[in-house]
């Protein structure tokens, strides 16, 4: 494993390093809905490192998933592209390219290892060729497109302390994989429809059942379980962001399992924002414990 270590003294930010987070910040505005309202209960400096993960993992999701305006060949050549000078910025601190910049600035302020990263790639560079998956690959690309992601914010939150990074890296690989799950079921209509993927194995997404939701939805209960026992073991500064997001997703995942298979096949299911709101609300008054 590849671990790049916090650096000493943490020198304040330059004028370019407030711009790249910045640019960061309105690409999580213009894409996000659900993390946008969660990720204002993040305290700073959390927040901003946050959004300058998430803000790099959106970029790298728009290369593959934007429609039009893109040949497959020239997606590839550009999310190799974006990888390369992620690592160059890793490396050296610095990219021209304001969301690398700002992705570089947090993964060598918190740790974030090369080891993380390149599994996110993987994941994203099979959406160009993948299109439908077995139990394998399902697995290989839940971990690179959302485990590790997880793992990038739990390197945030905990700020150095490698002791808490090993104690609570499984739930937070757990709290990734049951929001992307969650999206396989909920996208089914765009993905299979629109873009020819299928991602749940063993599922024909073009007969979906209930039978096959509710499979679905066991397993994110699953995961959403392991989570919620955690996070009472968050730093403050993190725990009730994270509670209200898994609160909202947990709020998803109870809409989709009353919602017939035949909808789900046909609609994109959503939480109305009053209902987040009310979520949020619960999660302020508990502090996230419970």
């Amino acid at each position: 494993m590849t671990l790049v270590a916090p650096r000493a003294g943490r020198p304040a930010a330059t004028r370019y390093d407030r711009v790249a987070s910045a640019s960061a910040a309105a690409v999580i505005r213009g894409y996000s809905t659900s993390f946008g309202w969660a990720c204002r209960l993040l305290a700073e400096p959390v927040r901003t490192h946050v959004r300058n993960v998430y803000a790099l993992v959106r970029l790298a999701d728009e290369i593959v998933d934007e429609p039009g305006g893109w040949a497959d060949d020239a997606r590839g050549a550009a999310l190799d592209a974006l990888e390369a000078e992620t690592y160059t910025a890793l490396r050296t601190g610095r990219s021209a390219n304001l969301v690398v910049h700002a992705f570089a600035g947090t993964a060598r302020h918190a740790g974030i290892e090369r080891a993380l990263i390149e599994p996110f790639f993987r994941s994203m560079r099979a959406d160009l060729t993948v299109t439908t998956h077995d139990p394998q690959s399902y697995r290989e690309y839940v971990h690179g497109s959302a485990e590790v992601v997880g793992l990038m914010c739990l390197r945030v939150f905990v700020d150095g302390d490698g002791a808490a990074y090993e104690r609570l890296a499984p739930a937070a690989a757990r709290l990734g994989a049951a929001f992307q799950k969650l999206n396989f079921l909920r996208d089914v209509a765009e993905d299979h429809g629109v873009r020819g993927r299928s991602y749940l194995p063993g599922v024909d997404c073009a007969r979906l059942t209930d039978a096959d939701r509710d499979g679905v939805l066991d397993d994110v209960d699953d995961d959403l379980a392991v989570a919620a026992a955690a996070l009472p073991d968050l730093p403050p500064s993190s725990r009730v962001a994270v509670a209200a997001a898994h609160g909202l997703f947990a709020e998803l995942a109870r809409r989709l399992r009353s919602t017939p298979a035949d909808v789900i096949r046909r609609e994109r299911v959503r939480v109305p924002d009053r209902v987040k709101a009310a979520v949020l609300a619960r999660v302020l008054v508990t502090g996230g414990r419970g």
